[in-house]
């Protein structure tokens, strides 16, 4: 069998297993019992289990990044931007071992260890939120709105670790998608109105 071919199994059946046991039922030993693939085989392939999450953290913002495309524009920004909400919300919720894997996989890690691929694909999503801003509030420095965007991108990534584990329903009456949408109209009606200000 291939190299290529080799991880490829290893991915899809190391995927498999995130999916049904979680980040902690990922293991070396236990992705070696299901594979068939001899522990020393898989260090071959991907050199440490690192790297073996790194790429199955790829896929998952490929994944990601693929429903957000979903999403066609429309004339309405907001609406634009609300569906893009959630669109997130459902995807982590329907992938939430995984998206919890990569949640706290960037909890750990610096981003100057990431490769210029793997934050090209974090940016490409971020530039979904930035491209919804620009036209909410073109009236928003473009510097300024690119800040803005990151800053909404980092608050819907953090509150994205209480959907994996449906806490949001204990700290609040409002559903998941609720919760997020609020936070985003809430950040572009204050965006609106600092523009506002600063114009007067």
């Amino acid at each position: 069998m291939e190299k290529e071919d080799i991880q490829n199994k290893l991915l899809k059946i190391g995927r498999s297993i995130i999916q049904e046991k979680g980040a902690e039922g990922l293991t070396a030993r236990k992705l070696s019992e299901a594979s068939g693939c001899s522990v020393g085989a898989i260090y071959n392939q991907f050199s440490n289990m690192e790297n073996f999450v790194v790429i199955q953290n790829y896929m998952t913002l490929e994944a990601l990044a693929e429903a957000l495309d979903k999403n066609k524009e429309t004339e309405n920004p907001y609406a634009d931007l609300n569906a893009l909400v959630q669109s997130f919300v459902s995807f982590v919720k329907n992938n939430k071992n995984l998206w919890y894997l990569l949640y706290s996989f960037h909890l750990r890690q610096n981003y100057r260890t990431y490769s210029t691929f793997y934050l090209r694909k974090v940016a490409k999503i971020a530039g979904k939120l930035n491209s919804c801003l620009q036209r909410a509030v073109p009236e928003v420095a473009g510097p300024e709105r690119l800040l803005s965007g990151q800053i909404l991108w980092l608050s819907l990534f953090a509150v994205s670790s209480f959907l994996t584990k449906d806490a949001l329903a204990d700290l609040s009456r409002a559903d998941d998608n609720t919760i997020c949408q609020i936070l985003t109209n809430t950040y572009v009606a204050g965006l609106t109105v600092l523009a506002d200000k600063a114009k007067s």
